[in-house]
């Protein structure tokens, strides 16, 4: 028989492992109107950005809401279902251009990828600023046509090549029934890649980079990738931080699977399968891939644990050194936040092991309300926001220090 002082011991030891698992989390700022993205200021460490999907972009300095709008568009933004103001990126040479871009759904409904800069306070933005850049030509149309008013994608950001990448939907209703993610004249449904530092009277605001995979043929030159259904949130993994720089990505699904994609650093001209395939399953088949093979997720769900994926981050802060290397994502229906570990193989191909559900350590999913999105601050630690509550949390750390240890004897 186990003796009681020896019993007693096992089961302090067995709570302290058990609090190693768990993270500590606070809530950063709070008061924001459906808000869908958290941004890092790379001028002022002090300093997030929180979009709000009706058009406002918040500053938050120190965890406070500031008075003043950075930048307010709802005027010129159609808000509601999943269109409306849906992205914010900076770029390398923010802090000497005063540069930043925005994705939004405009007036008419269609994607607008815009440009602006700070103005003398750097807190606030110039709206005069705006140039919407063009993407059929000088004469073209200075949107991304959109035919329904779902499947948006909207996230845009900087990869580590200081490429402007925006993530496109497939431009909605269901199933994609134009077939436009397998499209190569189609915008719709891909990933693009261009290069955006180019002078202001530029007439349509970028050039394609010269290692884009399709530089010329019927295939639009700035698609990067193919098959995509609604890439709602993607990351790149942070080479300044001992990350590979490798791309992920968050696709959200139709009836049946949410999925996460792995792109190795500039393995661009890949095909991610959607409407061919759902997750790594078949779904509309009755027309060709554009192209093969079509590449199966590293991670997939079905709808016993959500039904609308928002993609994370690869963690690389200091605060969790136990969180160090694994992809933190959630789910928007489900309100619940997980994460996985990555192996990356000598190829530069990913796996993913050991699961993790996170979801308590936010307050549970009446709390998270709603998982529109994550970010990352100056020093790479991680934030969640909760779309319904209109919160951001901060992950802190590892479990805090047990109050009740005793030595048992």
């Amino acid at each position: 028989m186990m003796r009681p002082a020896l019993a007693a011991f096992l089961l302090l030891v067995a709570g302290v492992a058990d609090a190693t698992a768990q993270l500590r989390t606070r809530v950063h700022a709070t008061g924001f109107t459906q808000p869908v993205a958290v941004v890092q200021d790379p001028i002022d460490a002090a300093v997030q950005f929180v979009v709000e999907q009706r058009g406002r972009i918040r500053v938050v300095r120190n965890g406070a809401i500031e008075p003043a709008d950075f930048l307010d568009l709802t005027p010129a933004v159609r808000s509601g279902g999943e269109q409306g103001l849906l992205g914010l990126a900076f770029p390398p040479d923010a802090g000497l251009t005063g540069r930043f871009y925005v994705n939004f759904t405009n007036t008419d409904g269609h994607t607008v990828v815009a440009r602006f800069r700070r103005s003398a306070n750097p807190l606030v933005a110039s709206a005069a600023s705006r140039f919407d850049l063009r993407w059929n030509g000088a004469n073209g149309a200075a949107f991304i046509a959109q035919p329904f008013a779902n499947h948006n994608g909207g996230h845009l950001a900087f990869g580590p090549d200081g490429y402007l990448y925006i993530g496109m939907g497939d431009g909605g209703s269901g199933d994609d029934p134009n077939h436009f993610a397998q499209d190569p004249a189609s915008l719709l449904g891909k990933m693009l890649r261009v290069d955006v530092s180019v002078p202001d009277a530029h007439p349509i605001g970028y050039v394609v980079p010269p290692g884009n995979p399709f530089p010329g043929g019927t295939t639009r030159p700035e698609i990067w990738s193919f098959g995509w259904r609604n890439p709602w949130r993607w990351s790149f993994d942070d080479p300044s931080r001992g990350g590979t720089g490798a791309l992920i990505v968050a696709d959200v699904g139709q009836n049946a699977w949410e999925e996460v994609d792995y792109e190795p650093r500039g393995r661009g001209g890949r095909n991610y399968g959607w409407r061919n395939r759902e997750g790594a399953h078949d779904n509309v088949t009755s027309r060709p891939p554009a192209f093969g093979p079509l590449i199966d997720p590293i991670h997939e769900y079905g709808r016993s644990s959500g039904g609308s994926i928002t993609g994370g981050y690869i963690y690389r802060g200091a605060l969790m050194p136990s969180g160090r290397g694994r992809y933190f994502f959630g789910d928007f229906i489900s309100s619940r936040v997980w994460s996985v570990a990555l192996t990356v193989g000598s190829n530069g191909e990913a796996q993913v092991s050991d699961l993790r559900e996170h979801t308590d350590d936010f307050g549970g999913t009446s709390q998270l309300a709603g998982v529109s999105s994550f970010g990352i601050d100056a020093d790479g630690e991680l934030y969640v926001i909760s779309y319904t509550r209109g919160v951001v949390f901060k992950l802190v750390g590892g479990p805090s220090a047990p109050t009740n240890l005793r030595i048992i004897k």
